[in-house]
């Protein structure tokens, strides 16, 4: 099951950055085919069209409208291209910062199951031939849901001493109201 998914994960990573190379080789395109005249230079030609008389003032007008006009839709084209483009490297780093967190929580979660099983084991034995040590094993590296489970076993003498570490070190409130709730029973 973890391979499928890391097999998932790393096929999306090629297809954002074949997406955005795509995307990069559209806008070349786009720019390789656009071509930039400044408005009064082109009023100025068909100005000169006029005066030799190839053509009519109406005519000329109309023409330099639609292609400032074409022009314009191009322009506006071509920065929708480049805001797609831009957006979608923006998202790049934040999607691959989000991929190895998802990354580092599961082979943190997978990790963590793998030796708290033994840990708990090894606590039980440790308490059975009255072997002294603080009663939880690794104490300092468990979450509080981990702590949770492993005080369930305790005895009240063994809470204590948790709760006081506790109290003396990081005073998690989740701990120390786990521990005391387990004294109340």
């Amino acid at each position: 099951m973890a391979t499928a998914s890391r097999r998932k994960e790393e096929s999306a990573q090629p297809e954002d950055s074949s997406r955005a190379e795509q995307s990069l080789q559209a806008f070349r395109e786009a720019l390789e085919k656009s071509v930039t005249i400044p408005r009064d230079r082109l009023q100025e030609v068909v100005d000169d069209a006029v005066r030799r008389g190839r053509m009519t003032r109406g005519d000329a007008e109309e023409m330099v409208g639609r292609l400032v006009t074409r022009g314009r839709d191009q322009a506006d084209d071509l920065l929708s291209q480049l805001e797609r483009l831009l957006s979608q490297l923006r998202e790049m780093p934040e999607r691959a910062r989000r991929q190895v967190g998802d990354r580092t929580v599961g082979a943190r979660k997978r990790a963590v199951g793998a030796v708290e099983r033994p840990l708990a084991g090894a606590d039980r034995v440790r308490r059975a031939t009255r072997m002294p040590g603080f009663p939880i094993t690794a104490y300092d590296q468990l979450s509080i849901r981990q702590i949770d489970r492993r005080i369930q076993e305790l005895s009240r003498a063994e809470l204590r001493r948790v709760r006081d570490y506790e109290r003396r070190n990081k005073a998690r409130k989740g701990v120390l109201r786990a521990v005391d709730r387990k004294l109340q029973d």
